[in-house]
This record gives structure tokens, sequence and C-alpha cells, in this order.
């Protein structure tokens, strides 16, 4: 089963419950993606590099499952009569910009400011993107819960940080970190708009042969490939499996939007990246242990997406009929 929304042509939604509750898991598998992308750039000297690893492990999988995957195949084919605006295909560059901001940004503001500011930005750029129906789900109206919810997810995510040491407070980095955050969620957006015309497999081959080459372009220019032949690479299997959480990560996200919109996706996501982020404190070795502003932080998260999602279905159809002509 099938509609017509903003020009695109879209596969039935999830639905909301399945949708969040894929989101909060691929919250989590961020935080695992992380961990292991920040471990092997300390070990290799250079998180530039460390990205490049993830974003070509990635495409070589998503690659060798175009080989054996007609469904992949058919769904790129089906792009060609998708008629989507050329813009709607940049949305992997989203990815390459968060990248590159924060190896710029956390070691001038730390880790604690770089995340407040940035889910700021991601969900500002929600509210934005879901008012202006860039998303496949439609215009969803700006209205108190949903700002309300954005709101909540920025003081839980603020609330998680306590006790983290913070950097300078540079209005420009400050400045960096929301507009990556933005750019998230416009990357969210887009990659849906390409899922629902397609297929997830489409629009995730299509995020990573953008943002691949976007990240070793900028990789090249800090000069992440200088005596890249004397770099010891690490043996151990986890620290490689970035790329792979990566395409889980996007899947996911083109379905959560699809379903709720990019604001109520994001937050779940971000629940699930605190909840994923206390479990390696407190399973691996040498972690933080079990932390409570942290286990504060995710669950009143998981507060924001409810009250985000206090809009009646029937508000939410009557935007979505509103969204017709966009991207046609």
């Amino acid at each position: 089963m099938s509609a017509v929304n903003g020009g695109v042509r879209m596969r039935q939604a999830l639905p909301a419950w399945l949708a969040l509750a894929l989101a909060v898991l691929a919250g989590v598998a961020s935080a695992a993606q992380s961990a292991a992308n920040a471990e092997l750039g300390e070990r290799v000297g250079s998180a530039a590099l460390a990205g490049v690893v993830n974003n070509v492990g990635g495409m070589a999988v998503l690659l060798a499952g175009l080989l054996v995957m007609p469904s992949m195949r058919a769904g790129l084919a089906a792009l060609r009569g998708a008629r989507l605006p050329w813009w709607v295909y940049l949305g992997g560059l989203g990815g390459a910009v968060i990248v590159l901001v924060g190896a710029y940004v956390v070691p001038v503001l730390g880790v604690a400011v770089f995340t407040i500011a940035q889910v700021t930005g991601n969900n500002v750029g929600g509210l934005a993107v879901d008012r202006a129906g860039l998303s496949p789900v439609g215009r969803l109206a700006l209205n108190v819960p949903r700002v309300g919810g954005a709101l909540l997810g920025v003081l839980a995510v603020a609330l998680a940080q306590v006790g983290r040491p913070v950097g300078d407070i540079a209005v420009g980095a400050v400045l960096l970190s929301i507009g990556g955050g933005v750019a998230v969620a416009l990357q969210a957006a887009l990659n849906g708009r390409v899922a629902a015309a397609a297929g997830a497999g489409a629009g995730t081959v299509i995020n990573f042969a953008v943002s691949t080459p976007a990240v070793v372009a900028v990789a090249a220019a800090v000069g992440a490939f200088r005596g890249l032949s004397s770099v010891a690479w690490p043996t151990d299997w986890y620290l490689y499996v970035g790329g792979l959480l990566g395409i889980g990560i996007v899947v996911v996200l083109q379905f959560g939007v699809r379903s709720v919109g990019v604001l109520r996706t994001g937050l779940a996501v971000v629940a699930g990246q605190l909840g994923g982020a206390l479990l390696l404190d407190t399973l691996l070795p040498g972690g933080a242990g079990m932390g409570l502003p942290v286990l504060a932080g995710a669950l009143l998260t998981l507060v924001a997406v409810l009250v985000s999602g206090r809009v009646g279905r029937t508000a939410l159809e009557s935007e979505s009929a509103t969204s017709g002509t966009l991207g046609r």
C-alpha cells in the first residue's frame, strides 16, 4: 500500500511506536559507533582518518549488498523515474558536516557543550524541516507540544552532561555545533524522501555515496593522509564496525522520519544515545560506571518524545494533505 505525498510515492509507514523503538535502538548503535570511531581515531592519531575508515567501510558493505541484492539495484533504478529535485540527494552531506564540525569543535568546547549545542541545532532543525514538509511524513504543526518537547530534549541533554569538563565557550564554535545539528536534521529529512521514493536500501546507498567523498576530501584537506604508510593499524575487530553500524542507523532513521517526522525521530535517537553511553560506561572495562545525570537525561528525553507527540492524528493528516506540491 502506498500514498502520494509532496510528489513522492510513499510505501506504508511503520506504526509510530515501532518507528520510535527502532530509533532508540539506532541511538544505542550510534553511541557504540562513536565509541569505536573515537578509540580508532585515538590509536591512529587522527579523528578524520577514523571517519574515512567509517565511511569507506560502510560504502564497501553497501557495494557488496548491491551485488547480491536485486531489491537494492531495483530501488536505485526506480529513482530515475521518481523525478525528485536534485537537492534531495544531498542528505549525506549532513553526515560529513557533523564529522568535520565535531573534529574541530570538540577540542575547543569539550564533549559536553558540543553535545548540548548539536542537539539544540538538531531539535531546531527538526522543528523547521517538519514544518516545511521536507520529510516524507508531510508538514507537521509548530505547536506547543512539539516546541515543548524540543526544549525538554535540550534540557535532558544538558542534564546528562553534568560533571563533564567544559572547554572554552567560544561563540563561533557553539554556532558551528548548532549548525552541525541542523545539518543532521536535514540529512534525516532528505534521506527519508529518497527512501520513500525508492526504498531504504537506495536511500542508504545515496547517503554514503554523497558523504564518503566529502569525508575523504575533508580528511585530505586537514592532512590526515600524511604518513599513512607508517600508521600502526590496531587489530581489534570492534574498532572497524562503525560503517556497518552507520548503515543500520541511516536505514532506521529513514523509517523513523516517514512515520513520526524528524523531530521525534531525533529525540528518540538521543534517548538511545544517552542510554547506550550509560550502558557502555557500566559494562566496559575502565568505564565511568552508572551515571545518574546520564540516566536522568535519558529518561527525560523519552518524556520529551512523548510530549512532542501530543498532537492528534487527524491534525497530522490534515497538515500532510496540504503539503502536496513540495518537491514536484
